[in-house]
């Protein structure tokens, strides 16, 4: 069964502000790839530290991406977006 995707407000603000050329592949990827997956998380990896790893990380491009997986609602929640030198500040 695949998991529904949400954004948080500040990915959806994030994604406002790409250049579409970086915005296009970000999108390309939450829909056609996450959304279809029956296990998100065979794409990404546990963030280190991660209470029972709920927190992950997947790399698009130059960007990366962190959700938080809601097994018990099928839910992948993409949390924050930024560029590899700023994500983790």
């Amino acid at each position: 069964m695949a998991y529904r995707i949400e954004l948080s407000t500040e990915v959806v603000g994030e994604l406002d502000v790409l250049d579409p050329q970086h915005r296009k592949p970000i999108l390309k990827f939450l829909h056609d790839r996450v959304a279809k997956l029956d296990d998100p998380r065979t794409i990404g990896h546990a963030l280190p530290g991660s209470r029972l790893g709920e927190v992950w990380k997947c790399r698009v491009g130059d960007y990366r991406l962190i959700c938080r997986i809601e097994d018990d609602r099928l839910l992948v929640l993409f949390l924050r977006l930024g560029h590899l030198r700023e994500i983790y500040r």
